[in-house]
Order: structure tokens, then sequence, then C-alpha cells
């Protein structure tokens, strides 16, 4: 009897909620609230505010760099050169930095990173002002850099777990990556106007000068002291191990190689955009500086979309039509010779390429396991980092031959390809994605300890 009638209480209390006068009292949850849910970290709310401040002068360094770079040559080739040296670090380097991610202190690793990036900065900047910069010494410096870089990608990417646990890691990323954009926004448009009034060399200081503030919310945070792994394994084990997780996984294997053929044929277009503004449109510095803020308002807005979301489930479908997307947006962005639709076109583009972007970020972590996070972020690192120099070498040397919009259309034309094959894919590996994910905590499912030893004792997560 007591059963039924707590059976019929539950009911009576489940029925009420359905009438108008209780349902109007039940709290919801906004939108808002869901999309910067992450913030209400302490640790992340540093992080935010310091990167944020750091990735304008990022931008800024770097659209000043590609317009000094272009200014003194005039050649696409070198324009190509230079994005390969500050980039193609990342690709033999990740590997390490991956195995340094996973077993050392993240948040010391990262104020490593971001000091040595201060310091490079300065350097460029003091040559810059003194009149006494060349080529030759930018892209010295543009490798230095990307060594720097491809120890930072993997800790940082690793570090946001620690910053606001499992349960908004989602949320997160997708935060990051719109911080990023926004970045990216304003950016280029401040160097465009620096450029074009002070010169290059001002852009490269205020860089160096932003640094200061994510170092400090850096050591401002209060991390919970992480249990390093011990060195059982030889450091080359440690790495191949994680090359093993990778390739044995099959839905991020298939995440990796799509994201890694989008940063070989598609995102090489940012390398060509100081042709499009000079020679394609007929523009200068702030043409230049507006189109990236076009693709950087586009690539926010695809970042707000995907930090709104509360599941997982989904992502995969939205990994293949972004990057589809992309890559028609990208074709007709190729061929625009009006100043006005070729901004409104890199819009879409942005927004495109952003969603894919943090769609892959996203599902890969969900997916992995903590002591692999490291390693497994560092092969992330070469696909997206580490496949883009190559992308641009071969696209500035394309385009002097057949020029940027048919170079920029053939990229465009094999993010599609890649989409493609993506969804057809996409139905083998859908299952085995759910098990990892529920494994990890992150969605409804098995316990994630019966999975967990499931997968465990898998042949394909075997170390032989």
């Amino acid at each position: 009897m007591a059963r039924i009638a707590s059976y019929n209480i539950e009911n009576m209390a489940q029925a009420d909620t359905t009438r108008p006068d209780v349902t109007e009292r039940l709290p919801e949850r906004s939108r808002f609230h869901d999309t910067i849910r992450s913030l209400k970290h302490r640790n992340f709310q540093l992080f935010f505010g310091g990167q944020l401040i750091s990735l304008i002068g990022t931008w800024m360094q770097n659209v000043a760099q590609s317009w000094l770079v272009y200014k003194m040559t005039g050649s696409s080739l070198l324009l190509g050169a230079v994005s390969f040296a500050g980039q193609i670090p990342v690709f033999p380097m990740a590997p390490f930095a991956g195995m340094v991610a996973d077993r050392w202190d993240r948040r010391k690793v990262v104020i490593a990173t971001q000091t040595a990036s201060m310091i490079l900065a300065f350097i460029l900047a003091i040559l810059t002002l003194t009149n006494r910069v060349t080529v030759w010494e930018i892209i010295v410096l543009a490798v230095l850099l990307g060594v720097v870089n491809a120890f930072d990608i993997p800790a940082r990417q690793s570090f946001l777990v620690e910053m606001v646990g499992r349960e908004d890691l989602m949320n997160a990323i997708a935060l990051n990556s719109s911080m990023f954009n926004g970045a990216r926004i304003v950016g280029p448009a401040i160097a465009g106007i620096l450029v074009a009034g002070i010169g290059e060399g001002w852009c490269f200081f205020a860089n160096a000068v932003s640094y200061i503030a994510v170092i400090v919310g850096l050591f401002l945070m209060r991390i919970p002291p992480r249990q390093a792994q011990r060195a059982i394994a030889s450091a080359f084990d440690h790495i191949a191990e994680g090359f093993r997780f990778v390739r044995r996984t099959a839905p991020i294997r298939a995440l990796l190689l799509l994201l890694g053929l989008v940063s070989l044929v598609g995102m090489p277009y940012t390398v060509l955009m100081p042709v499009f503004a000079k020679n394609v449109l007929h523009g200068d510095a702030t043409t230049f500086g507006v189109l990236g803020s076009a693709a950087g308002i586009g690539a926010l807005a695809g970042g707000l979309t995907l930090a709104s979301r509360t599941r997982v489930e989904g992502l995969g479908k939205w990994v293949w039509a972004a990057c589809g997307s992309f890559g028609i947006f990208l074709i007709f962005f190729s061929f625009s010779r009006n100043y006005l639709a070729s901004v409104i076109l890199l819009v879409p583009v942005g927004f495109s390429l952003m969603t894919q972007l943090g769609a892959t970020n996203t599902l890969v972590q969900s997916m992995v396991p903590d002591r692999l996070r490291g390693r497994t972020m560092a092969v992330y690192s070469m696909m997206f980092m580490g496949m883009a120099p190559l992308g641009a070498l071969l696209a500035g040397a394309a385009a002097d031959r057949i020029g940027a919009p048919w170079t920029v259309a053939i990229g465009g034309a094999g993010a599609i390809v890649g989409a493609l094959l993506f969804a057809r894919n996409l139905p083998k590996i859908h299952l085995e994605a759910r098990e990892l994910i529920v494994a990890q905590g992150l969605a409804e499912g098995e316990p994630a300890e019966q999975i967990t030893a499931r997968t465990s004792e898998s042949p394909r997560w075997s170390k032989a």
C-alpha cells in the first residue's frame, strides 16, 4: 500500500507540473546562462580575461607581420614561407609536447610558453621599430615562436579540464574558441588602423605587452595539486602510446584526418588574404584588417552557437556539414571581385570553419581519458597547426603560378570532398564514439566504469 501511495503521489506531482499555474512557477534555465556557464569557475574567469587581451595582441601581430612581409617582398611565395616557418615546428615537436603536458604541471608549462612568446614579440618589435628587421629575421623568430606554440597548444587545451571539470568542459572549449575569434574581430581591425597610421612595429610591441595579462591570470589561479604520471615507461613508449590510441580509435582518427585535410587545403586562404586585399580588391592595410575581422565575426558566431549547446550528441553531423559549408563559401569568396561581397562571404566562411574546429575539439576531448589527454591534443595540434604550414607553402607556390583565387577555390573543393567522405563514414563510427563519450561520463548510457573496463580489455586499446 505504501508503494501504491508513493506511486500515486509521484504521479500527482508529475501531473501538477503540467498545469499552467504550476509550470509558470518552475525556474527556467536561460540560454544565456547555458552559453557562459563555465565562467562560474574562478580559474576560468582569470584564464578567459587574460587570454582575451593576449589574443587581441596576437591577432594584431599576425596581421601586421603578414602585411610587413608582403610590403617588403611583394611575393606570395615568401608570404607562404613565413607562415610555413611559424607553424611547421608544431609537427615534429608536438609529440614531445604532448608527453610534457601529460607528465608535468600544465599550468607551469603554459606560464613558460606564454613568457617565451612575450620575449619573442619584444624582439620583433625592437627590430622593426629600429628599422633593422629583415625577412630572414622574421622567419627565424617565426620558427622559434612555432617551437613555443608546439608546447603551448596541447598543454593549454588539456589544461581546460583542470579549470572547469568534466561537466563544463564542452562549454569551456566553445567559449575558448569564441574568445579566440572575438579577438580575431578586434585584433585585425586595430592592426589595420595602427599599420596604416604608425607602422607595424607598434603592433608587435602591443602584442608583447598583452602577454602580461594572461601570465598574471595564470599565477593567480588556485589549482588543486595534480598527481603527476610516474615515468614507468621511456619517453618514446609514452609518446607511442598516444599515437596508438589515436590510430586505433576510429572516431578520433576520422575527426583528426578531416581536420588535417582542411588545415592543408582550406585554411591557407588566410595566408593569401594580403593578396586578395591588395591585388584582387585593390585595397590597403585597412582592407586587409576588415577582411580578417569579417571572418572573425562569423567565427565568433560559430563559437557562441557551440557554447549554447549542453550535449555532445549530434556534433558529428555538425562537423561534416560545417566542413562542406566552409568549402562552398570559400569557392564563392575566391571568385568575388567586389569588396562588400567579399566581406559578406567571409562571415559564413569563418562561421563554418569555427564550427568544424570547435565541434572536433569538443568531440575529441569528450572521448579521450585524462591520462592521454595531452598526447591526444598533441596529435590534434599536429593536424590543426602542423598541416597548415605545408598548405601555406603549397598555396603560396600555387598562387604565384595560377593566382590566389584559383588556389583558394581548389582548397574549397578539397574541403567539400573531405566532408562527403566523413559523412559517408559517420554511421560506422557512431556507436564507438558514443561508448567512448559515455565512458568519460559525458553522456547517458552504461555506467562509465563498465565501458572503461570493457574498452580497456579490447585489442584496439592494447599496447601491442
